[in-house]
């Protein structure tokens, strides 16, 4: 197996770099390999998820500690609980507080660690934008799903009338004490699963967990400029935490889809548009399509290059939290004309005798190049 990448060369960072500067790293490296911006492309597909891995580790304080920490072998699990790395094994025993009971002797699991309130899980969504949703702004409402409390038993798992028992096996410490031989070791209790209770009478509703799924809508306003990679966090939207803790977060990730005709970016667009061999020529006035499906009238100069472009001010993507707006970029492609008549090739014949050589810049200064080179 392949040794996992280090998470700060995946987003292409700094081991000091500051939280702002993970994101920014993130945002524009998801951008440029999103699969969808890359259709049945595996390579970006799965860049793709890498950086994810990387950035839910390196954007959490906490897990990015236990990384710096542990690197991959982090013994609390990692990137969204991937557990261990390489291939250990330690041989059935009962988790994390088994290893460090095994290792050191002590115990993760006391009564008072498993009682402390823990905030509930974070709950990521992403959210598909089109070109234009994304760059003027736009209502957006969707569903998600999301363990909440059980409002039948309360959150206890315990049939209504009944309230769950202290442990037996355990006395409540939802830990064992078991002979490894020369030493003594603790493991989880697997008669209450490290809980120090058990439910004799589960709820009918949500068998015993004090959890339900429920589906939950949200709808809010989309802010013009937004883009592939950008996010809205929804603070207490999450799911319930534990023992009293706080309720963990909602956090809406943007996917912008592709245009037909435009790119974009940043706050820049850029449009490559077809003209024809004598409006490059003669010069012409051109009617070009924005943003919206709206058009504007631009000038071309006569004597315009194939590939020449202009910027159009004012007709790109909206800044963010802002009113100002970025340019428009265009690219002119001269279209030779195909399939000309007799007549069409009788006229071009006509005007190529007529010219003098000195229309053609291009031409004159590649016929220098090569006097120059063989005379």
């Amino acid at each position: 197996m392949a040794a996992k990448r280090d998470y700060y060369e995946i987003l292409g960072v700094d081991k000091n770099a500051s939280q702002d500067d993970i994101k920014k790293a993130y945002r524009k490296m998801a951008k440029e390999c999103h699969p969808d911006l890359h259709p049945n492309d595996k390579n970006a597909e799965a860049r793709f998820k890498e950086l994810n891995e990387a950035n839910e580790v390196l954007s959490d304080p906490e897990k990015r500690a236990r990384y710096d920490r542990f690197g991959h072998d982090d013994p609390m699990g990692g990137a969204g609980g991937a557990g261990f790395q390489g291939g250990f094994d330690f041989g059935g025993f009962g988790g994390v507080d088994d290893i460090f009971s095994q290792l050191f002797g002590g115990s993760m699991g006391s009564a008072q660690r498993r009682n402390a309130p823990m905030r509930g899980n974070d709950i990521q969504i992403e959210l598909n934008l089109t070109f234009e949703e994304a760059a003027f702004g736009c209502k957006k409402s969707f569903e998600f799903t999301r363990n909440e409390i059980c409002d039948t038993c309360h959150g206890s798992g315990a049939k209504p009338g009944t309230q769950p028992k202290t442990c037996s096996t355990c006395k409540g410490m939802g830990r064992v004490r078991v002979n490894g031989g020369f030493m003594m070791m603790e493991r989880t209790c697997s008669v209450c699963g490290g809980t120090g209770k058990v439910i004799a009478d589960k709820c009918p509703t949500c068998g015993g967990s004090g959890r339900k799924k429920a589906r939950r809508t949200c709808s809010f306003d989309v802010p013009a400029g937004v883009d592939t990679g950008n996010y809205r966090t929804f603070r207490g939207d999450g799911e319930p935490g534990r023992n009293g803790g706080p309720n963990g977060d909602l956090q809406v990730v943007f996917n912008v889809k592709p245009h037909k005709l435009f790119r974009r970016d940043g706050t820049t667009v850029y449009l490559e548009m077809p003209i024809s061999f004598t409006q490059a020529a003669l010069g012409a006035d051109i009617d070009v399509p924005t943003l919206g499906g709206g058009k504007t009238s631009y000038h071309i100069p006569e004597g315009t290059q194939n590939d020449t472009q202009f910027r159009l001010r004012g007709e790109g993507i909206q800044q963010l939290r802002s009113s100002g707006r970025g340019d428009m970029i265009l690219t002119v492609r001269v279209e030779i004309p195909k399939r000309l008549n007799e007549k069409q090739k009788d006229l071009l014949r006509q005007f190529e005798a007529a010219t003098t050589g000195k229309e053609y810049e291009g031409r004159k200064s590649f016929a220098d190049k090569i006097k120059e080179i063989f005379n």
